[in-house]
């Protein structure tokens, strides 16, 4: 009786142990099902409240454009990809894009955070900034931009074969593409000779100086250093793309390293050039064409870059194997302008991108027309007083010049 009892209570106390288990079991489940299921509302909700890009969540504030300016930084951690856009309404009169040199208006190299806090107070206020071409850091000319360069108007530095450029016509619209250079000097007995501009001196070349380029020419090596002055009454300095200008020669001088002043530009004869040159005279007359192809004249704003990015709409392919490095990129349509940042070399922020990658994005940002600027250590985006992106050194690089969006004092507010 006794046994028979022990076995009944140990199959009741079984039984009702199992049925707890699998109510417990069912009630854990329910409650799983429910938790996924108010997961799966919330980010529903989240992604339908956030444009998608490209398959990305962007936090582009898409009821903010009217502002004139807006900056977003579109994010894709599968990749993982951080991407910094400033997207500006070309619409706005009182915006204006223009170039600067790393030391103000002098060459040099120098981050853009510090470039810009040496704007004169006269040209506007900075709202945003990206770095602009590469450089050659050469002894002879320190902070040399690569490719053309004109700030405000006046022609600093001249186009490179290696190089494609941005600039904007005397309408202010803007272009993309080749330039050549036609710069030239014609002699008295109206031979001519072609030169460089502000820019290292080899010995069978002619190059030449102006103040932006700093105090003097640097220049060694042996040669002829003609220092010129404008005529009364004609155009001169600062120099202007696509002019011609009387040049007359105050001295000529056998030594090297010319001295440089605002009014005064000095044409560098390598001494293998010598013996093609005509006899000179203090007091001679030459002629100094900037002329180009394309015609750039009236063209206040230009910066070297490259490659072409995104042609009539289209993004450009590059076959074969392509690294992803950090990227900086200017683009724009009808409407608006885009400045692209994209950081790079970064394991969990952002890996960078390939041309390719770049270049699509660009084309979904809504881009006709795109281009690339010096990307790597050297990509920066600065936006109302900081640096927003995350350079890939862990700091700003030193930049050559900068592409910076300017609003003019007599509209800012």
């Amino acid at each position: 009786m006794i046994t028979e009892s022990l076995t009944a209570g140990l199959r009741r106390g079984l039984a009702w142990f199992l049925g707890l288990r699998r109510r417990c079991l069912v009630g854990l489940f329910v409650l799983l099902c429910l938790g996924l299921a108010v997961f799966g509302i919330v980010l529903v909700l989240v992604l339908w409240t956030l444009p998608v890009f490209g398959g990305r969540a962007s936090i582009i504030p898409q009821s903010k454009e009217t502002r004139g300016m807006v900056y977003f930084n579109d994010v894709a951690p599968e990749v993982p990809w951080s991407i910094h856009v400033v997207k500006v309404n070309r619409s706005r009169q009182d915006y204006a894009l223009h170039s600067f040199l790393g030391r103000g208006v002098f060459f040099g190299l120098a981050p853009v955070s510090s470039q810009l806090a040496l704007l004169p107070a006269e040209w506007g206020r900075p709202l945003a900034a990206v770095n602009g071409d590469l450089y050659l850091n050469l002894p002879d000319c320190p902070g040399d931009p690569e490719g053309l360069q004109i700030m405000r108007g006046e022609l600093v530095s001249g186009p490179s074969t290696n190089r494609i450029c941005f600039w904007t016509d005397m309408d202010g619209q803007p272009h993309r593409g080749d330039v050549r250079s036609r710069f030239q000097v014609t002699w008295p007995d109206g031979s001519t000779l072609p030169f460089g501009l502000n820019e290292a001196r080899a010995s069978d070349a002619a190059v030449l100086y102006t103040a932006p380029v700093g105090a003097s020419t640097r220049t060694h090596g042996g040669g002829l250093e003609l220092v010129l002055e404008g005529q009364e009454g004609g155009p001169w300095l600062p120099l202007k793309v696509g002019q011609t200008y009387a040049a007359l020669v105050r001295e000529i001088n056998r030594a090297d390293n010319a001295r440089l002043i605002r009014t005064r530009a000095v044409l560098s004869l390598g001494p293998d050039l010598l013996a093609r040159i005509p006899k000179l005279e203090v007091g001679a007359v030459v002629k100094i064409s900037t002329a180009t192809a394309p015609d750039l004249t009236g063209s206040s704003t230009a910066i070297g870059g490259g490659p072409t990015l995104v042609e009539k709409g289209r993004a450009q392919q590059w076959p074969g194997l392509r690294m992803r490095h950090p990227r900086t990129a200017i683009g724009w349509n009808d409407r608006f302008f885009f400045f692209v940042v994209v950081d790079g070399r970064q394991l969990h922020l952002s890996a960078g991108m390939t041309f390719a990658e770049l270049a699509d994005y660009m084309v979904k940002l809504g881009c006709l027309e795109a281009m690339c600027l010096d990307g790597g250590g050297s990509a920066t985006c600065w936006v109302g007083g900081h640096v927003v992106n995350s350079p890939s050194r862990g700091n700003e690089r030193p930049a050559v010049n900068t592409l910076v969006l300017l609003q003019t004092v007599k509209s800012a507010k």
